[in-house]
């Protein structure tokens, strides 16, 4: 009997003068068998503190905690006489039933040790037993990343039976939600903690039915982060772009120079913003779809520049052919004289004289030259066609451009704004 609590004979006389019937521990305890063992389940009461969430992470889609699990239950075999209740040493926890409870989805957890075992024992004289332990545990907790940075996170900590079931043992929340503390004061960099509540579950497994209780909890991501770092930069890189359209179509070098560079910064911006979400590429997020967008934007603003240039290019181009013959037909009226004048009028009445005395016979006719074959008539109907399709879509004044784009791209922009923080925050 000595030896199944570990207990010196010295000290052991020492406790039994203090406490009447302390001597009663020993006798018939087996640390290997549950209390009630072969009747009534034990019931066992749990209550958690919070001490810290020290990561939430993405990319892994888990949290760190540091919390201090409280266990009860009563051990008929554990009575003494009196009202008091002692603290023991924590090493004794070896020497006494314990539940194994353990932490569901659990990656890794560990018991803290410094300066000795965090982990306390107390008993009552009713034989109840208070086991407190402080564990660090990363547990996994399901992301759903499609509203990322306006998202909410529901994650959870569980608690349940390894070997015992539900005939064995009874898993129940000390005082239902207020069982949980410190997850109200907690301080995080990038979640506020909404809500949370406890429930009371059971796991059916293969091997038996298993009592499990839950933490719930949701954390809302806190937005203003992302607007200063990301959302912000983004739009003064589409309005950046919007400068272009008051340069004049001549200024090439300016216009080219500020949409190739917004195009470059949109895209270092869109790289650094995927960087720290590098194992979660699959999820579309809200921040990819704005970033498309204002990617979308800066890149039709040099779009727009480079078809309001060409069709510059192309007026300016079919004016000079226009202008040409004109100018040449000027310059041979200033060289004319009396004398051109005459002598062209005397060789055209020649030409007259003897076209009339020329005998036009049927062998000096050729009917291919006079007919078109059917297929180049094909060809000149669908040249003309396609002349006039093109004639639609050709601009007959390129300063237009410009103009439109200085109202329709904020206009636009504006609108899709509207739709994508409506359908966001509150779908």
């Amino acid at each position: 009997r000595r030896c199944s609590l570990g207990l010196v004979p010295d000290l052991r006389s020492s406790d039994t003068s203090s406490l009447p019937g302390f001597e009663n521990l020993t006798m018939g305890y087996n640390k290997y068998l549950r209390p009630y063992f072969g009747g009534e389940p034990v019931q066992i009461a749990m209550s958690l503190d919070i001490a810290s969430i020290s990561s939430i992470s993405e990319s892994d889609m888990d949290y760190t905690a540091t919390i201090y699990l409280r266990q009860r239950w009563t051990d008929p075999r554990l009575v003494f006489h009196g009202n008091k209740s002692f603290t023991l040493d924590a090493r004794l926890v070896e020497l006494l039933w314990v539940p194994d409870t353990y932490i569901v989805e659990s990656k890794r957890s560990f018991l803290h040790d410094v300066t000795v075992g965090n982990r306390l024992i107390r008993l009552f004289s009713n034989g109840t037993i208070l086991y407190a332990l402080r564990i660090t545990t990363t547990v996994a907790c399901n992301m759903d990343l499609s509203k990322y940075p306006m998202d909410t996170q529901t994650c959870r900590l569980q608690l349940e039976s390894w070997g015992y079931d539900e005939n064995d043992v009874i898993f129940t929340w000390l005082r239902g939600n207020n069982s949980v503390h410190g997850i109200e004061k907690l301080r995080l960099s990038q979640y506020t903690v909404e809500r949370y509540y406890t429930l009371v579950s059971k796991s059916q497994q293969e091997t038996g039915s298993y009592p499990r209780l839950i933490l719930q909890f949701e954390l809302r991501r806190n937005v203003l982060y992302f607007i200063l770092e990301t959302y912000v930069p983004s739009t003064l890189l589409v309005m950046l772009s919007w400068v272009s359209f008051w340069i004049t179509l001549d200024s090439v070098p300016a216009r080219t120079c500020i949409g190739v560079t917004t195009v470059l910064s949109m895209t270092t911006l869109m790289i650094g913003s995927r960087s720290s979400l590098s194992k979660t590429n699959c999820f579309i997020k809200a921040i990819d779809v704005y970033l498309g967008i204002c990617f979308s934007f800066i890149f039709g603003a040099l779009v727009e520049y480079a078809v309001a240039h060409y069709s510059s290019s192309q007026k300016c181009a079919a004016k000079g052919h226009q202008e040409g013959p004109a100018n040449e037909l000027t310059k041979e009226m200033e060289d004319v004289n009396v004398t051109n004048i005459l002598n062209s009028s005397i060789t055209r009445y020649q030409h007259k004289i003897s076209f009339t005395s020329i005998e036009i016979s049927r062998d000096n006719v050729n009917c291919n030259d006079l007919t078109m074959k059917t297929h180049k008539k094909i060809k000149r109907v669908l040249r003309n066609k396609l002349h006039r399709i093109i004639g639609y879509f050709t601009i007959q004044n390129p300063s237009n451009v410009d103009h439109y784009s200085k109202l329709l791209f904020p206009l636009f922009f504006m609108l899709v704004n509207v739709f994508y923080w409506a359908y966001y925050l509150y779908f």
